[in-house]
Parts: structure tokens; sequence; C-alpha cells
């Protein structure tokens, strides 16, 4: 998909959320080659552009998982990745943090982007009323999808005997650039997000203009992602349904990887074939990209993390194969294109559900929600229907399958943070490099990852304080 906006148009467009606040220093006169948005389509182009909107880069949180694979080079050139990487909890990730910054400003170019929108849209020309809402809608999707990534990144999970109590992130609702911004706490945070998805539910159509725009399904399956955090289970599953009525449909991976067979068990062909996991992916209710909207090749990953896929997972066989590389060995992405990696899709649903079900002691409805998936992902050779003996054991098996299946995007770390307070869930990572063991456990202050060193010294017209001491 190309982007459908020119960066001409981009940079004015967002150069005149300064101006359109701040009357006294409007140009009356236009500069030649310029245009001032007027028309609901200048609005309505910035949903469209993918670097500035739909970018959810969560770099240090992969890396806390040992999801993301780094080169021994990557690690001494970036303390701030070994910090995480290596579990170090001795190490001031406040001080190493003065560079690492996309996760901060990618969130808040996209929220600046969308409060442009959801002010000026209501004024704009050349379109009906409905229509006007139908784009503040999304863009109001779109800015709480950026405050659910910007909370369950640098503050605590969400926890509801603190959540009161606990700072989260700065609020920022208005195009204005001088207007103050509030350091909420995670409840206000969670409480904004959910008002977000509810009033704008009305307004969202069933399918939308492209798969950046949010749609119906894309606010239901946010709602479930929302309220599964919160471990509300009675909500997480209703709007998980809501979100499965409108597309249930499952990519059988089996047969992809039926189909490029012959390079997948290649051993020595590192020859990347095409990402089905894509703008077309037939799971998607939304689509948003990991880091960047260029095509590339997928993430490597550690030899210790490709030990908890599945076995039989062809999902797994077709994207990642064993490599090394001077004193590196990994497994390497053997897919390129685009990723999906901070939409929404069937299979988080899918895995939603199961566990609701789980929670609420209905295991047989919960295995069948998971086998589901495991039917499109599990060679043939290899499947068999996973039971439950116990909500635990249910609960643990599903959330294997979703923390392979989401690799990448922010739902394992989420999923993870949140299953840390139960002592039933709560798992310590461990790992053995060059003799020496390593341990992460999950009550470790490295779980909230650190503001950068940029934002926490240039707040704009508020304050922001750290959630996490180092």
């Amino acid at each position: 998909m190309k982007k459908t906006i020119n960066n001409i148009l981009f940079a004015l467009i967002i150069g005149l959320s300064v101006t359109f606040v701040s009357c006294n220093g409007y140009l009356d006169e236009i500069p030649k080659g310029q245009k001032v948005p007027e028309t609901l389509a200048d609005f309505e182009a910035l949903l469209r552009d993918e670097y500035a909107c739909h970018r959810v880069d969560i770099t240090q949180a992969n890396l806390l998982l040992n999801d993301r694979y780094p080169s021994s080079s990557s690690l001494n050139y970036y303390p701030l990745w070994k910090a995480n990487y290596m579990w170090d909890e001795a190490a001031d990730r406040i001080k190493l943090n003065n560079s690492d910054e996309t996760t901060y400003y990618a969130s808040y170019a996209s929220i600046s982007s969308c409060n442009l929108i959801i002010e000026h849209a209501p004024s704009s020309t050349n379109a009906t009323e409905n229509e006007k809402n139908v784009v503040i809608a999304q863009a109001r999707v779109l800015r709480a999808m950026n405050y659910f990534t910007l909370v369950n990144y640098y503050a605590e999970t969400y926890n509801a005997s603190t959540a009161a109590t606990k700072f989260a992130v700065p609020v920022i609702s208005s195009a204005d650039i001088n207007t103050p911004s509030k350091q909420v706490t995670i409840k206000e945070l969670y409480d904004y997000i959910l008002k977000e998805i509810s009033e704008s539910i009305p307004n969202l159509p069933q399918k939308s203009a492209t798969i950046l725009h949010p749609s119906l399904g894309t606010a239901y399956a946010f709602y479930a992602r929302v309220y599964l955090q919160m471990s509300d289970y009675t909500n997480a599953l209703k709007y998980a349904e809501e979100a499965l009525k409108i597309n249930n449909k499952l990519y059988d991976w089996v047969a992809y990887y039926e189909s490029n067979k012959a390079q997948i068990l290649n051993p020595i062909s590192y020859t990347a074939t095409s990402s089905p996991y894509n703008y077309t992916y037939v799971e998607n209710y939304n689509f948003r990209h990991g880091s960047s909207n260029y095509a590339s090749t997928e993430s490597n990953i550690p030899v210790d993390r490709a030990t908890r896929f599945e076995d039989g997972d062809a999902r797994f066989a077709a994207r990642w194969k064993i490599k090394t590389v001077g004193t590196d060995t990994y497994y390497a992405g053997t897919t390129n294109g685009y990723f999906n990696y901070g939409g929404l899709t069937t299979t988080e649903m899918y895995l939603i559900k199961a566990e609701c079900l789980a929670r609420n002691n209905n295991i047989t409805g919960a295995m069948d929600a998971l086998n589901a998936v495991r039917k499109t992902r599990i060679l043939p050779a290899k499947y068999q229907d996973l039971t439950a003996t116990s909500i635990i054991d249910a609960v643990k098996k599903i959330w294997r399958t979703k923390e392979n299946e989401l690799i990448f995007s922010i739902v394992p770390f989420a999923d993870a943070r949140r299953l840390n307070l139960d002592s039933n869930y709560a798992r310590t990572f461990t790992k053995t490099v060059n003799g020496t063991t390593y341990t992460l456990s999950p009550t470790s202050h490295l779980w909230t990852m650190v503001f950068p060193m940029g934002a926490t010294s240039n707040p704009g017209n508020g304050t922001l304080t750290q959630n996490v001491d180092k």
C-alpha cells in the first residue's frame, strides 16, 4: 500500500496544528505552492500516512522478553539494548535512554495527527456530518490505541488496587501545542481509553476505506484487548465475540508452508518468501507497522526463544531458520514485506475468548477456541487437540500459543506483565550465556520502561515524572 498523502502536504498540515490555534500568528497569505487543509479529505489524509500515524515501535519490550535477537555488535553499541536484553537490574536505564525515543515520539506524533483531525474535521468542507463523524471516530480509536501502547510501556501494569494512585503518561487531547498536558494516573488513562472507544463505536463503519482506518471490528477487538488487560473477563469476552461476528477468518499457515516447502526446508538457502502477514491478511481488523512502513525482512529471534514454539508449528517454520554468522547463532527471519505487528487480528480475539472462557471455568469452550487457531498452524503429522485439566492449565496453554502468535506486538509484553500479578502464572525468565545464568523475575523493575531523556528534559507545557527509579 502506497502512502496517499505526499510529504509536503503532511508537513504543512502538521505545522498548521500550531497556526490553527494561535490566531495572532495566523498568516493571511499562504506560501505559493502550499495548501491550507480545508476539506475533510485533507484531514482524512493524515489517517493514511503510515509513517506518521501507524508505527508501533516497542523495541525495548521485545528485547526484554528476548523475543528479538540483537547482534553482539548491537549490544555493544546500544547500552540500553544490552541492559534490557541481559536483564541488568543494576543498570541506570534513565541515563542510558538518551536516544532510544521512537516509542515515545512516534506514539505522540500519531496522537498529534489524531488531535488535529478531531479538532478541525467538524469545520471541514466538502463532506456530510456523517462523513465527518466517521473520520473523527476513527481518529479517536487510533489515538486510544497509542495511549494503550504508552501506558503499557512506560507505566506499571493495570492493577485495580493501585491504578488510581500510580502515574501513567501525559494525556494530550488538543492540537494546540500551548495546551497544558497532565500526567494522569493509570486508572484515569484507562477510563479515557474506554470512553474514546465507547463514544466512537456509533460512528464507525463495518468496512473502512482502507485497512489503516479503524472499523467497527477494530473498536470491538480493541475493547476486548483493553478489558483483558484490566482482568475484566466478562467484557473482554463480550467484545471479542462481537469482533468475531464481523470477522472470524483464520489464515491457513499450513497451506502457506506446503506452498513454500522447498524453500523452507532448504537448509542453506535464506531467500525470503513473501509475508502474508500484510495489508490483505484475512485476519486483520486493522493494520499498523511495528516500526516503519518500508518493506523489510522479519526480525531475528534467539535460539532459546525458538524452543518455546510448538513442535510442528508451520507458522514458525515458515518465518525463521537457524543461522550462524561469525560468533552469532540465531533464527533468521525468512519472510519479507509488511508485518501487522501494531494492529488487531482475529487470532488475538480467538485467544482472548479462550482465556475468558477458561477463567469462567468453561474449559471445553476455551480449548475449542484455542484449537481453532492451532488447526491452521500445526502440521497435520504433529497436530493433536490440546486439552486442559484446570483453569490454570488452560490459561498457560493459551498463553503459550498467544505469545508465539503475537510475537513482536505489544500483546506478549502486556500479557506477561498482567499475568505476573498472579502467582499462578508469574514466570521467571532464565538463560545462560557464556556459562553465566541470568534471570528476569516477575517483580523486576525492568518490566516498566523509562521515559527518554528528551521527554523528561523537555516535557512541553506540563511535567513528566519517571515511573521507575532506573
